[in-house]
C-alpha cells in the first residue's frame, strides 16, 4: 500500500500559477535594435509584444515537461512510501526445562511402548516427551540429562526439532548409574538465570532418588522458588522398590510443594501419558505478538524523474541557442 509521511506537501502544487499570475514579470535587460516600423511586423508575424520587451515563448514540450517535473519534485517532497504486508512475529513468555533421569534403574522393563509391547522406563518416557515437546510450538525448551551428574544437552530454543532429536538419542548409564537429583536442579536454576522471561517453569523426571548430591534436592528447590522457577516432579516406577532404586516420593513431593509445582506419580505408559496431558493445560502456550510492517522508501523516484526533466528541459534550451547561434552565424557569413 503506496503512503506518504508528508501528505501536507502536495498543498504546494499550485506554487508556481500563484507566482505566474501574482509575481511581477521578470525583465532582464539586454541590448536591442529600436525600429520604426515595429506595429507592421507585428501585424506580418502575428505576435505581440510588450513596450520595451522581447517576450520568450515556450513549447507545449517545455510547459509539459515544467509541470510534470514540478509534480515529481513535490510527490517526492511527500516522501512516497510502500508498506508491505504486515510480518507476525511471535516471542515465547515462557521457559520451559525438562530434566530427564538417566540412571541405571531406567532400564527396568516394567513399561509399555506405542505398540504396547513391554520396554524399558527410558523409551517410554521418551516417546511421551517427545508427543508432549510436539505440542510445544511457540515455547522455548531447554533438556538437561542427570545421572551421576548433571549436563545440559539442549539450552532454550524454539526449535523444538533439534530438542526432540537430542531426547532422542538419550541412553541409561549415558552420565553414570546414580541420580544426582539436586545436582539436576541446581543446572537448572544456572540456565534460568540467563533466561530474561518472567515465566519459569522445570519438569523433573526420575524413578529413583537422590543419591549424594552437592546440594540436597529441597535446598536446591527453596533456591529454585526464589529465582522464580516452578517445579513439577513426575516419578516413575513402582513405590516399594528397596536400596538405590527407592522411589523417594517425600522428596520430590516437597520439591514440588516448595516451588509451587505438583507432583504425580506413574506407574505405567497411560499414566504417565495423561500426566503430560495434565502438564499441557496447565502450561498453555503463551506467547508476545510483535507486528511489524517492512516499509520501502520510494521517493528517489519521482526525484529521478524530476532531475531527468530537468536536465532535459535546460538541455533543450541550450541545444536551441546554439542551433540559433550557427544559423545566425551562416547569415553572416552569406551576407
Amino acid at each position: 500500500m503506496l503512503q506518504f509521511s508528508y501528505p501536507w506537501a502536495f498543498l504546494l502544487l499550485p506554487l508556481p500559477l500563484l507566482i505566474f499570475f501574482l509575481a511581477p514579470k521578470y525583465l532582464e535587460p539586454r541590448l536591442a535594435v529600436r525600429v520604426p516600423f515595429m506595429d507592421l511586423l507585428h501585424r506580418l508575424t502575428g505576435g505581440q509584444s510588450g513596450e520595451g520587451s522581447a517576450p520568450s515563448r515556450r513549447s507545449a514540450l517545455q510547459k509539459f515537461q515544467l509541470a510534470v517535473g514540478w509534480l515529481a519534485l513535490v510527490t517526492a517532497l511527500a516522501r512516497p512510501t510502500w508498506m508491505d504486508q504486515p510480518m507476525v512475529r511471535e516471542l515465547p513468555m515462557r521457559d520451559l526445562l525438562i530434566a530427564l533421569d538417566l540412571s541405571g534403574s531406567m532400564e527396568t522393563a516394567d513399561f509399555t511402548d506405542e505398540s504396547g509391547a513391554t520396554s524399558d522406563r527410558l523409551t517410554a518416557a521418551k516417546q511421551v516427551l517427545d508427543q508432549f515437546l510436539s505440542r510445544r510450538e511457540g515455547d522455548r525448551v531447554g533438556l538437561i540429562f542427570f545421572g551421576s551428574a548433571a549436563f545440559v544437552q539442549a539450552p532454550f530454543t524454539g526449535d523444538l526439532d533439534v530438542v526432540r532429536e537430542l531426547l532422542g538419542e538419550a541412553q541409561v548409564r549415558m552420565l553414570g548409574p546414580r541420580t544426582m537429583l539436586g545436582d539436576a536442579i541446581g543446572v537448572a536454576i544456572q540456565l534460568f538465570e540467563r533466561s530474561k522471561v518472567e515465566e519459569r517453569v522445570l519438569i523433573v523426571l526420575t524413578d529413583g532418588n537422590d543419591t549424594g548430591s552437592m546440594v540436597p534436592p529441597l535446598r536446591a528447590a527453596e533456591i529454585a522458588r526464589d529465582n522464580g522457577v516452578t517445579i513439577y516432579t513426575i516419578a516413575m516406577g513402582d513405590p516399594e522398590a528397596a536400596g538405590e532404586q527407592a522411589l523417594d516420593e517425600v522428596t520430590l513431593q516437597a520439591v514440588a510443594d516448595k516451588t509451587g509445582g505438583e507432583y504425580f506419580h506413574a506407574e505405567d505408559r497411560a499414566e504417565l501419558d495423561r500426566i503430560y496431558q495434565v502438564l499441557d493445560q496447565m502450561n498453555p502456550k503463551q506467547v508476545e505478538t510483535l507486528s511489524y510492517r517492512p516499509e520501502r522508501e520510494l521517493y528517489f523516484w519521482p526525484l529521478g524523474i524530476a532531475i531527468l526533466l530537468s536536465l532535459l528541459f535546460f538541455g533543450q534550451a541550450e541545444l536551441r541557442a546554439f542551433i540559433s547561434e550557427r544559423r545566425m552565424g551562416s547569415g553572416e557569413t552569406g551576407l
